[in-house]
């Protein structure tokens, strides 16, 4: 299993957000990985099974998927940013509304 997961929550649909495309990268921007999530909205296998301790991003095409859905949203692409410290698997979901997100650092 890859270091770093993730998965994405469409919660003004209560659905899983399928096909949206997640970058990760290093805190300089050379990118690592690239997929998009499945149908239960997730990405099990994003990147090298181990990343070396430092700042790393996460970038998802909201707007692709809503635009895919019909509907505007305010942010058209969503980073977050971590750390990594150690050996530990990183599951970083994002909850999606048009107008919000949030996130965590998941298990």
């Amino acid at each position: 299993m890859s270091q770093i997961t993730t998965h994405v929550l469409d919660t003004s649909t209560g659905r899983p957000a399928r096909g949206v495309g997640v970058i990760l990268a290093t805190a300089d921007g050379a990118e690592l990985a690239a997929d998009e999530t499945d149908e239960r909205g997730r990405i099990a296998e994003l990147g090298p099974h181990r990343l070396d301790p430092g700042s790393y991003r996460l970038s998802f095409a909201t707007g692709d998927y809503f635009a895919g859905t019909g509907r505007e949203t305010f942010y058209p692409t969503v980073s977050i940013d971590f750390s990594v410290v150690d050996d530990e698997h990183y599951h970083v979901p994002l909850l999606i509304s048009p107008y919000s997100y949030s996130t965590y650092r998941g298990n």
